[in-house]
Parts: structure tokens; C-alpha cells; sequence
């Protein structure tokens, strides 16, 4: 008998009892490989003892300071870090306990440099569909996951949505990559000008769609042009990097590959790699002038901003990766990770989709190759996926509603950065052998 009230309540859970590099141990003693770093958050895996001892050392020396009052060498020294690493433009960082309170200030942050230019009239937010930004009202509100969305709708503030960039499922027939991005990126210059320039304040989106539809990437120049279409309008670009930053996809921030600067970046996941419940917003200069030439303060806060446990593991965390060279590693083991799954699954009748970038990627399920048909919803062959991979000692990061938040599934795979080249061979020939019989308890609809 529990007294959490658990995400499910009905699906009884193991009981984690330890853990160790890309490995997790319950009580029983069974374990499992973290394929997905829990939702990509684990990127060192676990009981790495260079961020134990940071926190160690930390806990000794200051374990809490109120930010109305101080600051603390940790916070300085990670934000030093991380914006010596920005974007262009990025010039100061906002510490917070996770991905959601990352996306409310970051929209909160767009509202306020607004009011403070004299512009308060820009109000609206214009996000994708088939994204999520978080579980606050706020973020929940500028998201477009529909399932998370549904229960909660009365209590949304109004929002826009414009089609994701999803080339597997919206480019058509004999269209490029690049005519397809450009047509994607369109709909936002429609959805402003049909909102009014002047009452638009920011776009938001994820450069790789995470968890709502796996691991989906923009085709190449789509950000771009919507760098150009923001700046033509005077819109805040928000990049949501929560899940695919912070090195997952082989660079520090995603949308180095994209070739496109932010005006606000937003991370968490990876920041901290499970070690403290940490996040943050990454800010131009322009926005934080604004505030220090208007009002002179940010007008938000939370009791564990800038918290110096967090930012001590953070900081730990970040320099592991720089030290021991990781990035490299998550391009090259994850080159190899990916073609070990092409490989596998690239003829797969049930597998219609590869896709990602670095250690961040997805698998999407369709009963039919050729016509792209999902499974009923109601077969939840996710949720069978991941029960099948727990059962063989595996952890990926499955879901439903991929195409339009009812329909579809994929599974996205994202380890941790230390992953070696035999444990992802152990990743795909269990994901295999999990997938083969989650399929076979689900007839395909017809």
C-alpha cells in the first residue's frame, strides 16, 4: 500500500534501489539499461562520483540562500559557464528547479520585455502542435500536446498553434526538404499577420520535438526561415531545448545545428543530469536591457531559484562533459546506436520511421510501411512496448498520439552521454525482442 499518489495508479511499480553508469538496479535485483536516461535527464548516468562529491562539498558549505538576499559562487559560476556556450546574443541565465518553470518564466520574460519596450498590446503566443512545453497552465497552455491539454482547457489562457515541422508525415509527395521547410515555416508569417504583427510576442518551439512526437527534427533552413520571419515582425523566437539540449544532440544547444539564434533558450533534462531538480532561461541582452532600463527587476520568482545544491551538481555535471570529451562521444556512439537500428529495424513491417540527431532518438509504429497507418489507440501498443522492454532489462521512452495527440506511437531513445558501442548493441537487440511481442499481442486495424 502506497501513499503517493503515483502517475498511474493502478500500474504497481518496482522499487529503484540503486544505480550505476547506464544502469539502474530495483530491489528485487533485476537490471535495467537506462536507454532513455529516464526522459533524457540521466545524460552521466548514475553514481558519478565526480557529482557526488560536488554535492557533497556543497551540502558542507552552503546547502541554501534565499535569492532576495544572495547570490552563491555556484549559480555565478554555472551561468559563467553556460553563457560562455549560448548563442549568439545570450548574455545572462535564470536558475529554476526544472523544464515547466524553464518555459513559464521564458514566456513570462516575453511578456514583461514587451510591456517594458511600451508595446503592451503583444500578448499572443503562437507554439506548434504536437509540442509540449510543460505542465504549469502556462506552458500547458502554449503547448500543443492535446492529450495533456484536454482536462485542463477551461482553465488555458488563449494561444495559437501552426503545424509542427514533421516532414515523415506532412511533406507531400516529390516536395524537398527545403521547399517543405520553407512551406512549413510559412504558416507562422500567416498565423502573425493574421493575428495582427502588433499583438504577436513570441514563437516557441523545440528544434527536436521530444516526448510528444519523438525525436523529430526540422528539416534543414526551416529555422531559419523563421528567424527571418520573427526579426521581419518584431517576435521573440523561444527555443525550447528542455529535453534535446545540453549536448543530447551531439552539440551544447540544439539549434547550433540549425544555424538560428534565440532570443530566449530555455534547458533543464541534461543540465543537471538527474543529480537536482534544476532548469533554466537563457536571455538575450536585449531583453535583459529592457529590464534593467525599465523596471530594473524580473517580475517573477520561485523560492528555490538559483539553488546552490542544484547549481553545484549542474555546474559538476557540465564540467564532466567538457573533461572527458562527451559530446564526441554522443556523435559518434550515436551514429553508431542509430545505424544499429537501421539495421535492425529499417525493413521492419512496423517501423516506419528512424530519426533524431546525436543520442536523441525515435522510432515511429505504423501497422503499414507504405501507407503509414497507425494502430488503434486503444491497443496502446507504447505502453506494451515499454512493459515488454522493462521485462528484458530495458528502459526506452515510448508514447501515443504522435500524429495528432490521439493517434500513432514511437519510442524515443536517448542514453546517457557514456554510453560505450557492446551496451548499444544490448539496447537494440532488446528493444528488438520487446517490440516483436508487443506487436504480436495487437491485431493491426484494418
Amino acid at each position: 500500500m502506497t501513499h503517493i499518489l503515483h502517475r498511474q495508479i493502478h500500474a504497481p511499480l518496482p522499487v529503484a534501489a540503486g544505480g550505476s553508469g547506464i544502469e539502474l538496479f530495483d530491489t528485487e535485483g533485476r537490471a535495467y539499461i537506462d536507454a532513455s536516461g529516464g526522459a533524457a535527464v540521466s545524460c552521466l548516468g548514475h553514481g558519478h562520483p565526480d557529482v557526488i562529491e560536488a554535492l557533497r562539498r556543497q551540502a558542507e558549505t552552503l546547502a541554501y540562500a534565499h535569492t532576495s538576499f544572495f547570490t552563491s559562487e555556484p549559480a555565478e559560476r554555472l551561468a559563467d559557464r553556460l553563457i560562455a556556450s549560448a548563442p549568439e546574443g545570450i548574455s545572462h541565465a535564470y536558475f529554476v528547479s526544472g523544464g515547466s518553470e524553464a518555459n513559464e518564466a521564458a514566456i513570462k520574460m516575453a511578456r514583461q520585455y514587451f510591456v517594458e519596450k511600451g508595446q503592451p498590446q503583444r500578448r499572443n503566443i503562437i507554439a506548434r502542435r504536437q509540442s509540449y512545453h510543460g505542465n504549469t497552465l502556462g506552458t500547458l497552455a502554449a503547448g500543443g500536446n492535446e492529450w495533456r491539454r484536454a482536462p485542463f482547457a477551461p482553465l488555458l489562457i488563449g494561444t495559437h498553434h501552426i503545424s509542427p515541422c514533421y516532414a515523415y508525415r506532412h511533406r507531400e509527395e516529390g516536395e524537398s526538404d527545403a521547399a517543405y521547410g520553407q512551406r512549413a515555416a510559412q504558416e507562422l508569417e500567416d498565423k502573425i499577420l493574421e493575428l495582427g504583427p502588433d499583438t504577436v510576442m513570441a514563437f516557441m518551439a523545440e528544434p527536436v520535438v521530444g516526448a510528444t512526437a519523438g525525436a523529430v527534427p526540422a528539416v534543414e533552413g526551416y529555422f531559419r526561415r523563421i528567424r527571418e520571419i520573427c526579426d521581419r515582425h518584431g517576435v521573440l523566437l523561444i527555443l525550447d531545448e528542455v529535453m534535446c539540449g545540453m549536448g543530447r544532440t551531439g552539440t551544447m544547444f540544439a539549434c547550433e545545428q540549425d544555424g538560428v539564434r534565440p532570443d530566449i533558450v530555455t534547458i533543464a533534462k541534461g543540465l543537471g543530469g538527474g543529480y537536482q531538480p534544476i532548469g533554466a532561461a537563457l536571455l538575450s541582452r536585449d531583453i535583459f536591457d529592457a529590464f534593467a532600463e525599465g523596471s530594473g527587476l524580473f517580475q517573477h520568482g520561485h523560492t528555490y531559484i538559483c539553488h546552490p545544491m542544484a547549481c553545484a551538481a549542474a555546474l559538476a555535471v557540465q564540467e564532466v562533459i567538457a573533461r572527458d570529451g562527451l559530446l564526441r562521444n554522443v556523435r559518434e556512439v550515436g551514429a553508431h546506436l542509430r545505424e544499429r537500428l537501421e539495421a535492425r529495424f529499417g525493413n521492419h513491417a512496423h517501423i516506419g520511421d528512424i530519426r533524431g540527431r546525436g543520442m536523441f532518438l525515435g522510432l515511429e509504429l505504423v501497422t503499414d510501411r507504405s501507407t503509414k497507418a497507425t494502430f488503434e489507440p486503444d491497443a496502446k501498443l507504447h505502453a506494451r512496448v515499454k512493459k515488454e522492454a522493462m521485462a528484458r532489462g530495458l528502459m526506452v521512452y515510448p508514447a501515443g498520439g504522435t500524429v495528432d495527440g490521439v493517434r500513432g506511437d514511437h519510442i524515443l531513445i536517448a542514453p546517457p552521454f557514456i554510453l560505450g558501442r557492446p551496451a548499444a548493441e544490448a539496447i537494440v537487440e532488446r528493444l528488438g525482442e520487446a517490440l516483436d511481442a508487443a506487436v504480436a499481442q495487437v491485431r493491426p486495424a484494418d
